[in-house]
């Protein structure tokens, strides 16, 4: 493993406060995250204490009113501050991504009550939520969720299984889409879910390619029994709350992505500028220079890509297609990053003593969580030619 730390990115931030705000983070990953991560990454173990830490230093919260316990930062500094946790660990950068998605519900259709009652203790009391969509059988084909929620008098009751939760077992709080009318998307309501709640049980975490000290389980409603006042929005209402969630999210995925693409570009720098061969460093040789400008040309256009759409959600404009855009571009431009990464280090970035290879294995489920690319490819076409006949 090389011992340089990687350079700070060179950003472009709104506020003095926003500067301020991101060298805290750069802190916190250099010397609370970073360090541990191979060993802890390696070991399957969860990191709950920086999760409590940055809760502590107000940094779940962020793009949230400070009313409520957030941050009041636009998403254009929020997911800088994905980017530097996601480099140091994706295992926290896509867990500060989650517990903000699992948030989104409450914070944008929750009541003026609901949100004075539930949003601080989850931005800034040390809470970790979870995201409850997909389902064995409804994964791209999120409107088709057979999740059922039946009213009880002035609760309801939640059956059903949902499948590849991040921190599925561990979260404090869930954001459960379930069915509570007919067929479609607008037989669809949202709930906000204890993670203590009675009837609620977590499978064992998925045995994952990468990302192995972040939890991915099924989770099982049996009876789970919720009052209709953590119900979030209206009767049928939760597929537009969860559509509006993912726009955000992928936003998130697209940040964690660049950030794992730089810190693979950092390493393949560190490693160039040491390795002698032929009797001068191997950053001399145009073959990998090439490479290494083409690796640090992807991260800059995925940067300004993100960047782009986070400036028009900030702005109340509609970002959707650039949401998706974002999400395609940065996690196709991670797995190919991360790929040269381990050529640029030859037999040394296939073994586990350098982490190529684990940024390798970690970006590759970028492309797959909160939709595919394929997805994204979908959506954006949708945006340009209009919904495909039928």
């Amino acid at each position: 493993m090389t011992d340089r730390a990687p350079q700070p990115v060179d950003r472009q931030l709104p506020t003095e406060e926003s500067r301020d705000l991101l060298a805290l983070v750069r802190e916190i990953a250099q010397r609370e995250i970073r360090p541990r991560a191979a060993e802890e990454e390696e070991a399957g173990q969860f990191p709950r204490e920086v999760f409590s830490l940055l809760s502590e230093s107000g940094l779940l919260g962020l793009p949230y009113p400070s009313d409520f316990g957030g941050g009041d930062q636009p998403y254009e500094v929020y997911l800088q501050v994905l980017e530097e946790l996601a480099a140091a660990r994706l295992t926290v950068g896509l867990g500060a991504s989650v517990h903000t998605l699992a948030c989104h519900g409450l914070a944008g259709f929750g009541t003026k009550e609901q949100r004075a009652e539930h949003l601080p203790a989850m931005l800034g009391g040390g809470l970790l939520g979870a995201y409850c969509l997909s389902e064995p059988s409804s994964g791209s084909d999120a409107a088709s969720l057979s999740t059922k929620a039946v009213r009880d008098g002035g609760d309801w009751v939640i059956n059903g299984t949902k499948a590849w939760i991040t921190h599925g077992g561990i979260a404090d709080f869930y954001t459960v889409l379930a069915r509570t009318g007919g067929e479609g998307p607008r037989g669809i309501t949202a709930f906000l879910v204890p993670g203590d709640a009675p009837g609620l049980s977590a499978a064992a975490p998925e045995k994952k390619m990468g990302m192995k000290g972040s939890p991915t389980a099924q989770l099982h409603f049996d009876d789970v029994r919720v009052p209709d006042s953590r119900r979030l929005g209206e009767e049928g209402q939760g597929f537009t709350i969860a559509l509006a969630a993912l726009d955000s999210g992928r936003l998130g995925i697209a940040a964690c992505a660049i950030g794992v693409a730089q810190a693979a570009l950092d390493e393949a720098l560190a490693y160039a500028g040491g390795r002698q061969q032929f009797g001068r460093p191997i950053s001399d040789f145009q073959g990998l220079r090439f490479m290494l400008a083409d690796m640090a040309t992807k991260i800059e256009a995925g940067r300004a890509l993100y960047l782009a759409a986070a400036r028009l959600r900030d702005a109340g404009k509609p970002f959707s297609r650039q949401a998706a855009m974002a999400k395609l571009f940065c996690t196709d431009a991670a797995m190919s990053v991360t790929t040269d990464a381990v050529q640029v280090l030859g037999g040394y970035g296939y073994t586990q003593d350098f982490p190529a290879e684990r940024l390798m294995r970690e970006a590759k489920v970028l492309q797959i969580v909160e939709g595919t690319n394929q997805i994204q490819r979908m959506v954006i076409a949708r945006h340009l030619a209009g919904p495909e006949s039928r």
